[in-house]
Protein backbone atom coordinates (compact mmCIF):
# COMPACT_ATOMS: atom_id res chain seq x y z
CA UNK A 1 0.00 0.00 0.00
CA UNK A 2 2.78 2.12 1.18
CA UNK A 3 4.53 1.56 -2.50
CA UNK A 4 1.74 2.56 -4.06
CA UNK A 5 1.22 5.43 -2.44
CA UNK A 6 4.61 6.50 -3.40
CA UNK A 7 4.13 5.85 -6.49
CA UNK A 8 1.15 8.04 -7.06
CA UNK A 9 2.57 10.94 -5.96
CA UNK A 10 5.78 10.52 -8.37
CA UNK A 11 3.34 10.04 -10.75
CA UNK A 12 1.35 13.48 -9.53
CA UNK A 13 4.64 15.28 -9.47
CA UNK A 14 5.42 14.40 -13.27
CA UNK A 15 1.86 15.39 -14.37
CA UNK A 16 2.34 18.53 -12.45
CA UNK A 17 5.54 19.59 -14.03
CA UNK A 18 4.78 18.45 -17.45
CA UNK A 19 1.00 20.31 -17.65
CA UNK A 20 2.76 23.17 -15.86
CA UNK A 21 5.27 23.67 -18.38
CA UNK A 22 4.47 26.67 -20.84
CA UNK A 23 5.79 26.78 -24.39
CA UNK A 24 8.75 29.10 -24.83
CA UNK A 25 7.54 32.28 -27.17
CA UNK A 26 10.29 33.46 -29.34
CA UNK A 27 9.60 36.91 -31.20
CA UNK A 28 10.04 36.66 -34.95
CA UNK A 29 10.12 40.21 -36.97
CA UNK A 30 8.30 40.74 -40.16
CA UNK A 31 11.32 42.56 -41.34
CA UNK A 32 8.75 44.84 -43.69
CA UNK A 33 10.53 47.96 -41.66
CA UNK A 34 8.29 51.35 -42.51
CA UNK A 35 10.03 54.94 -41.33
CA UNK A 36 7.63 56.47 -39.34
CA UNK A 37 10.05 59.82 -38.62
CA UNK A 38 12.93 61.39 -39.92
CA UNK A 39 13.93 64.53 -38.14
CA UNK A 40 13.81 67.89 -39.40
CA UNK A 41 16.85 70.40 -39.64
CA UNK A 42 16.61 72.79 -36.99
CA UNK A 43 19.12 75.24 -35.42
CA UNK A 44 21.73 73.51 -33.16
CA UNK A 45 20.48 74.09 -29.47
CA UNK A 46 23.81 74.11 -27.98
CA UNK A 47 26.41 74.92 -26.15
CA UNK A 48 29.01 74.80 -28.76
CA UNK A 49 31.46 71.51 -29.29
CA UNK A 50 34.40 71.20 -31.75
CA UNK A 51 32.15 70.38 -34.60
CA UNK A 52 29.01 72.34 -33.93
CA UNK A 53 27.90 75.86 -33.26
CA UNK A 54 25.17 77.55 -31.14
CA UNK A 55 22.88 78.89 -33.15
CA UNK A 56 23.66 77.42 -36.48
CA UNK A 57 20.95 75.44 -38.78
CA UNK A 58 22.07 72.11 -39.77
CA UNK A 59 20.03 69.93 -42.04
CA UNK A 60 20.20 66.57 -41.31
CA UNK A 61 20.15 65.21 -37.88
CA UNK A 62 20.75 61.95 -36.72
CA UNK A 63 18.46 60.16 -33.60
CA UNK A 64 19.22 57.53 -31.93
CA UNK A 65 17.97 55.53 -28.55
CA UNK A 66 14.41 56.56 -27.93
CA UNK A 67 11.22 55.63 -26.69
CA UNK A 68 7.19 55.12 -27.35
CA UNK A 69 4.88 56.56 -25.13
CA UNK A 70 1.44 57.36 -25.58
CA UNK A 71 -0.71 60.82 -23.99
CA UNK A 72 -3.39 60.85 -22.03
CA UNK A 73 -5.50 62.03 -25.73
CA UNK A 74 -3.98 59.24 -27.28
CA UNK A 75 -1.79 60.22 -29.59
CA UNK A 76 1.33 58.44 -29.74
CA UNK A 77 4.64 60.60 -29.00
CA UNK A 78 8.33 59.75 -29.61
CA UNK A 79 11.46 61.02 -27.79
CA UNK A 80 15.25 59.79 -28.20
CA UNK A 81 18.67 61.47 -28.32
CA UNK A 82 19.33 63.62 -31.24
CA UNK A 83 22.36 65.86 -32.53
CA UNK A 84 23.27 67.02 -36.08
CA UNK A 85 25.60 65.14 -38.35
CA UNK A 86 29.24 65.77 -37.53
CA UNK A 87 31.18 64.82 -40.71
CA UNK A 88 34.92 64.51 -38.98
CA UNK A 89 37.59 62.74 -40.40
CA UNK A 90 37.94 60.02 -39.17
CA UNK A 91 33.95 59.55 -38.78
CA UNK A 92 34.30 58.36 -35.76
CA UNK A 93 35.47 61.38 -33.76
CA UNK A 94 32.17 62.64 -34.15
CA UNK A 95 30.05 60.16 -34.15
CA UNK A 96 27.89 61.29 -31.31
CA UNK A 97 28.95 64.50 -30.75
CA UNK A 98 26.43 67.38 -29.88
CA UNK A 99 23.59 64.50 -27.98
CA UNK A 100 22.67 67.09 -25.75
CA UNK A 101 18.92 66.99 -25.80
CA UNK A 102 16.03 64.67 -26.50
CA UNK A 103 13.90 64.88 -29.97
CA UNK A 104 10.25 64.81 -29.58
CA UNK A 105 7.82 64.01 -32.12
CA UNK A 106 4.41 62.85 -32.37
CA UNK A 107 1.90 61.27 -34.34
CA UNK A 108 -1.70 62.93 -35.69
CA UNK A 109 -3.82 59.62 -34.95
CA UNK A 110 -4.55 57.90 -31.84
CA UNK A 111 -4.52 54.28 -32.87
CA UNK A 112 -0.68 53.09 -32.62
CA UNK A 113 -1.64 51.01 -36.21
CA UNK A 114 -2.65 54.19 -38.32
CA UNK A 115 0.38 55.88 -37.35
CA UNK A 116 3.10 53.17 -39.65
CA UNK A 117 3.37 55.83 -42.34
CA UNK A 118 5.87 56.93 -44.17
CA UNK A 119 7.03 60.27 -42.57
CA UNK A 120 3.69 60.16 -40.30
CA UNK A 121 5.71 61.64 -37.15
CA UNK A 122 6.13 65.63 -36.73
CA UNK A 123 9.05 66.97 -35.32
CA UNK A 124 8.43 69.37 -32.18
CA UNK A 125 11.07 71.59 -30.61
CA UNK A 126 14.12 69.88 -28.81
CA UNK A 127 13.59 68.99 -25.20
CA UNK A 128 15.72 69.07 -22.10
CA UNK A 129 18.51 71.04 -23.35
CA UNK A 130 21.75 71.75 -21.60
CA UNK A 131 19.74 75.57 -20.71
CA UNK A 132 16.91 73.82 -19.02
CA UNK A 133 18.94 71.42 -17.28
CA UNK A 134 21.56 73.39 -15.12
CA UNK A 135 23.70 71.93 -13.45
CA UNK A 136 23.96 68.87 -15.12
CA UNK A 137 25.95 67.62 -17.37
CA UNK A 138 25.47 68.22 -21.04
CA UNK A 139 24.79 65.11 -22.24
CA UNK A 140 21.17 63.87 -22.51
CA UNK A 141 21.21 60.36 -23.95
CA UNK A 142 18.34 57.42 -24.07
CA UNK A 143 15.38 58.61 -22.01
CA UNK A 144 12.49 55.96 -21.48
CA UNK A 145 8.79 57.33 -20.29
CA UNK A 146 6.23 55.38 -17.42
CA UNK A 147 3.73 57.00 -16.15
CA UNK A 148 3.34 57.80 -12.53
CA UNK A 149 1.58 59.62 -9.68
CA UNK A 150 -0.28 61.07 -12.64
CA UNK A 151 3.19 62.31 -14.47
CA UNK A 152 5.15 61.78 -16.82
CA UNK A 153 8.68 60.10 -15.52
CA UNK A 154 11.73 60.23 -17.79
CA UNK A 155 14.62 58.57 -16.64
CA UNK A 156 17.77 59.37 -19.12
CA UNK A 157 21.42 59.19 -18.96
CA UNK A 158 24.46 58.71 -19.13
CA UNK A 159 25.73 57.91 -15.83
CA UNK A 160 24.58 59.78 -13.35
CA UNK A 161 20.59 58.18 -14.57
CA UNK A 162 18.50 61.26 -14.14
CA UNK A 163 15.20 62.24 -13.81
CA UNK A 164 12.77 64.34 -15.57
CA UNK A 165 8.68 64.66 -14.77
CA UNK A 166 5.67 66.19 -17.17
CA UNK A 167 2.36 66.11 -16.57
CA UNK A 168 1.17 66.70 -20.53
CA UNK A 169 4.80 65.29 -22.35
CA UNK A 170 5.91 69.34 -23.66
CA UNK A 171 6.88 70.75 -20.82
CA UNK A 172 9.19 69.30 -18.39
CA UNK A 173 11.34 70.14 -14.59
CA UNK A 174 14.03 68.15 -13.75
CA UNK A 175 14.23 66.42 -10.59
CA UNK A 176 18.18 65.65 -10.53
CA UNK A 177 20.36 62.61 -10.06
CA UNK A 178 18.49 58.87 -9.03
CA UNK A 179 22.02 56.86 -9.17
CA UNK A 180 25.32 56.70 -10.90
CA UNK A 181 26.99 53.88 -11.42
CA UNK A 182 31.15 53.52 -10.53
CA UNK A 183 32.05 51.78 -14.12
CA UNK A 184 29.05 53.71 -16.00
CA UNK A 185 25.74 53.97 -16.86
CA UNK A 186 24.20 53.75 -20.05
CA UNK A 187 20.88 53.40 -21.99
CA UNK A 188 17.96 52.97 -18.97
CA UNK A 189 14.94 50.81 -19.54
CA UNK A 190 12.60 50.61 -16.91
CA UNK A 191 10.26 47.64 -16.39
CA UNK A 192 7.07 47.78 -13.18
CA UNK A 193 6.68 44.30 -12.45
CA UNK A 194 4.76 42.89 -9.50
CA UNK A 195 5.16 46.83 -7.29
CA UNK A 196 8.67 47.08 -7.91
CA UNK A 197 10.37 49.38 -10.80
CA UNK A 198 13.30 47.35 -12.41
CA UNK A 199 15.94 49.61 -14.20
CA UNK A 200 18.22 48.34 -16.81
CA UNK A 201 21.22 49.62 -18.17
CA UNK A 202 24.44 49.37 -19.82
CA UNK A 203 28.50 49.44 -18.07
CA UNK A 204 31.41 47.93 -19.09
CA UNK A 205 30.37 44.06 -21.19
CA UNK A 206 27.18 43.96 -18.79
CA UNK A 207 23.79 44.46 -18.74
CA UNK A 208 22.78 46.00 -14.92
CA UNK A 209 19.79 46.94 -12.89
CA UNK A 210 18.63 48.46 -9.55
CA UNK A 211 15.51 47.91 -8.08
CA UNK A 212 13.22 50.85 -6.67
CA UNK A 213 9.49 51.13 -4.97
CA UNK A 214 9.28 54.68 -5.74
CA UNK A 215 11.91 55.54 -8.39
CA UNK A 216 13.61 57.64 -5.86
CA UNK A 217 15.86 55.15 -3.63
CA UNK A 218 17.50 52.09 -5.73
CA UNK A 219 19.61 49.25 -4.81
CA UNK A 220 22.59 48.54 -5.40
CA UNK A 221 23.26 47.36 -8.99
CA UNK A 222 23.54 43.77 -10.16
CA UNK A 223 24.75 42.49 -13.11
CA UNK A 224 22.31 40.48 -15.08
CA UNK A 225 23.76 39.40 -18.22
CA UNK A 226 27.34 39.41 -19.06
CA UNK A 227 28.69 39.98 -22.69
CA UNK A 228 32.43 39.20 -23.03
CA UNK A 229 31.91 38.70 -26.77
CA UNK A 230 30.31 42.41 -27.90
CA UNK A 231 29.56 45.70 -25.83
CA UNK A 232 25.91 45.83 -24.72
CA UNK A 233 23.56 49.31 -26.17
CA UNK A 234 20.08 49.90 -25.38
CA UNK A 235 18.44 47.08 -23.44
CA UNK A 236 14.88 46.54 -23.21
CA UNK A 237 13.18 44.46 -20.61
CA UNK A 238 9.61 42.82 -20.64
CA UNK A 239 7.71 40.43 -19.07
CA UNK A 240 5.45 38.59 -21.14
CA UNK A 241 3.55 34.80 -21.48
CA UNK A 242 4.66 34.22 -18.00
CA UNK A 243 8.87 34.77 -18.49
CA UNK A 244 11.15 37.58 -18.83
CA UNK A 245 12.70 38.66 -22.69
CA UNK A 246 15.62 40.96 -22.31
CA UNK A 247 16.74 42.91 -25.76
CA UNK A 248 20.27 43.93 -26.11
CA UNK A 249 21.70 46.46 -29.06
CA UNK A 250 25.40 44.92 -29.85
CA UNK A 251 28.42 46.50 -30.54
CA UNK A 252 30.84 44.52 -31.88
CA UNK A 253 32.93 46.90 -32.96
CA UNK A 254 32.79 45.99 -36.75
CA UNK A 255 32.11 49.61 -38.30
CA UNK A 256 34.61 50.18 -41.48
CA UNK A 257 34.29 54.01 -40.82
CA UNK A 258 33.54 54.45 -43.94
CA UNK A 259 29.67 55.90 -43.41
CA UNK A 260 28.29 57.53 -40.23
CA UNK A 261 24.80 54.88 -40.72
CA UNK A 262 27.54 51.96 -40.29
CA UNK A 263 28.07 53.20 -36.64
CA UNK A 264 24.67 52.40 -35.67
CA UNK A 265 25.37 48.24 -35.44
CA UNK A 266 21.19 46.79 -36.09
CA UNK A 267 22.15 43.48 -34.39
CA UNK A 268 19.72 43.10 -31.59
CA UNK A 269 19.98 39.92 -29.17
CA UNK A 270 17.22 38.07 -27.46
CA UNK A 271 17.48 36.94 -23.96
CA UNK A 272 14.92 34.57 -22.13
CA UNK A 273 14.77 34.00 -18.47
CA UNK A 274 12.22 33.19 -15.71
CA UNK A 275 14.59 34.94 -13.38
CA UNK A 276 14.65 38.57 -14.33
CA UNK A 277 18.20 39.30 -12.41
CA UNK A 278 20.16 36.67 -14.37
CA UNK A 279 20.53 36.40 -17.89
CA UNK A 280 23.68 34.14 -18.02
CA UNK A 281 26.83 34.87 -20.27
CA UNK A 282 26.93 35.66 -23.46
CA UNK A 283 24.82 33.04 -25.07
CA UNK A 284 23.93 30.86 -22.73
CA UNK A 285 20.52 32.53 -22.75
CA UNK A 286 20.18 33.55 -26.35
CA UNK A 287 16.82 32.31 -28.13
CA UNK A 288 17.24 34.89 -31.14
CA UNK A 289 18.67 37.53 -32.81
CA UNK A 290 16.43 40.35 -34.51
CA UNK A 291 17.61 43.24 -36.66
CA UNK A 292 17.37 46.66 -34.89
CA UNK A 293 19.42 48.77 -33.98
CA UNK A 294 18.52 50.91 -30.10
CA UNK A 295 15.27 48.43 -30.19
CA UNK A 296 11.99 49.18 -28.34
CA UNK A 297 8.96 46.46 -28.06
CA UNK A 298 6.09 47.53 -27.26
CA UNK A 299 2.14 46.70 -28.00
CA UNK A 300 -0.63 48.65 -30.27
CA UNK A 301 -4.21 49.00 -28.96
CA UNK A 302 -5.16 46.23 -30.50
CA UNK A 303 -2.35 43.98 -29.35
CA UNK A 304 -0.28 43.60 -31.97
CA UNK A 305 4.02 43.81 -30.94
CA UNK A 306 6.05 45.99 -32.50
CA UNK A 307 9.70 46.47 -32.34
CA UNK A 308 11.54 49.78 -33.29
CA UNK A 309 14.97 51.11 -34.41
CA UNK A 310 17.61 53.86 -35.31
CA UNK A 311 19.22 54.53 -38.13
CA UNK A 312 18.42 51.62 -39.84
CA UNK A 313 17.72 50.31 -42.53
CA UNK A 314 17.12 54.27 -43.05
CA UNK A 315 17.94 57.42 -41.23
CA UNK A 316 15.10 57.85 -38.76
CA UNK A 317 13.23 55.63 -36.41
CA UNK A 318 11.53 52.70 -38.18
CA UNK A 319 8.87 50.08 -37.19
CA UNK A 320 8.75 46.78 -37.41
CA UNK A 321 5.75 44.22 -36.48
CA UNK A 322 6.62 41.29 -34.45
CA UNK A 323 4.96 38.07 -33.84
CA UNK A 324 5.88 35.15 -31.23
CA UNK A 325 5.98 31.47 -31.82
CA UNK A 326 6.58 28.42 -30.45
CA UNK A 327 10.44 27.52 -30.30
CA UNK A 328 11.50 24.60 -32.30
Amino acid sequence: MKFKFLVSIFVLIVQTQFYGQKDLLVPIQANEYVLVYKPDGDYFFGPNTPNLKQGKWYDEWVPNDHTFVKADDGNWHIFGITHPIVKTKPLNKGIHEGEYASFHAVSSTTNFKGSIKEHHYNDLPKILTPKDRPGEIPQNHAPYIIRKDGLYQMVYGHSPIRLAVSSNLYDWETKGELFADPDGARDPNLLLYNGTYYLTYCSIKSVRMVTSKDLIHWSTPMTILKTNKFDPESPTLIFHNNTFYLFVCAWEDDWDGRDIQGAYTHKAYVYNSDDLTDFGTDNEKEITILNSHAPEIFQGEDGQWYISSAEWPKRGVSIDKLVWMKQQ
